[in-house]
């Protein structure tokens, strides 16, 4: 029955590949989809701090905007190569992160949370009062330039493709992580931390890795988006950003591999779907549209199917 399960889900993620790869030659807007992507990895980055290490941050959106803007500076002004920009907004955002939680990791619960949104709206002033990122007006024109010198990501084509193998290999990274033995002590953590520092573990040091993980990896998204749209803006590292990946996290499914996912893809669309109908009332439709998941999807959409099969198989072992 495992076995069988197993083979489903690799069936599942090689044609959820095979769609990425047509999207283009399909006639969807491949901006959109690379926007979702991004926002994708920004969530999967989030849902390993709070998913998998009980660590619930408000002030994600400091590490995904300081990389925005910083990709965007050293791309624009220094005319480096996309990839450098991406690895250098990955260690600012590292090590913005690796200062947070050195402080925040201090406290748990609902302190834990404040202190994280109190230091990202530092982050936040900083973006706003630093002459290089223009205020208000946002770091505008960024370009794509070439990927390794070579190859012009100038085409949507190019640029997608280049989006969708990031978004894979970090959602490989990401599983990896999970079911490494480190990940078994994050979970560990999780679900009784005194019972997994009465086993001799450093916990401190593992949420730290942890925080500086998702913040790294909350960077890349940052660049990326920074890449694929070509400006960062404040909005980029204002708190509400912090929480949109909290309601994408929790709409698709909170410790799931696909739940992010999921929950990104939905915000994201209703986002691009309803700006030009709804205006100014599409956070209020959104906040409708999360409040009915949470009253019939209580672990979320693919928590609630992954709860949902667990109890199938577990009726199905039962009767054998």
């Amino acid at each position: 029955m495992q076995r069988k399960s197993s083979s489903l889900v690799l069936v599942a993620y090689a044609l959820l590949i095979v769609i990425l790869l047509a999207v283009p030659f399909i006639g969807v807007y491949p901006v959109l989809v690379m926007k979702v992507l991004c926002f994708a990895i920004f969530a999967c980055a989030f849902n390993l701090l709070f998913g998998y290490t009980g660590l619930l941050s408000f002030g994600h959106a400091a590490f995904f905007g300081s990389a925005a803007y910083a990709t965007g500076w050293i791309v624009r002004a220094l005319n480096v190569s996309p990839e450098v920009g991406v690895l250098f907004g990955m260690l600012v955002a590292a090590a913005i992160g690796l200062v947070v939680g050195a402080i925040a990791i201090r406290r748990q619960g609902i302190y834990f949370a404040m202190i994280t949104l109190a230091l990202a709206q530092m982050v936040y002033f900083a973006c706003l009062q630093m002459p290089f990122t223009h205020g208000e007006d946002g770091l505008q024109g960024v370009p794509r330039g070439r990927l390794f010198g070579a190859l012009s990501l100038e085409s949507d084509l190019a640029m997608y493709y280049f989006v969708v193998a990031v978004a894979i290999a970090v959602f490989i990274v990401i599983r990896r992580i999970v079911h490494s033995p480190y990940g078994q002590v994050l979970k560990a953590i999780r679900e009784n931390e005194p019972r997994a520092i009465s086993l001799g573990y450093a916990v401190d040091r593992y949420k730290l890795l942890a925080f500086v993980l998702s913040a790294a990896l909350a960077g890349l998204a940052g660049s990326m988006k920074t890449l694929v749209l070509g400006f960062a803006t404040l909005s980029d590292v204002h708190w509400s950003m912090s929480g949109e990946v909290i309601l994408m996290t929790l709409l698709g499914g909170l410790s799931t591999f696909f739940g992010p996912v999921l929950g990104a893809g939905i915000v994201i669309s209703l986002q691009d779907g309803l700006a030009d109908r709804a205006g100014s009332w599409v956070t209020v439709i959104i906040g409708v549209i999360f409040v009915v998941c949470v009253l019939l999807f209580r672990k979320g959409i693919v928590g609630e199917f992954v709860a949902y099969r667990a109890r199938r198989n577990a009726k199905a072992r039962i009767q054998a």
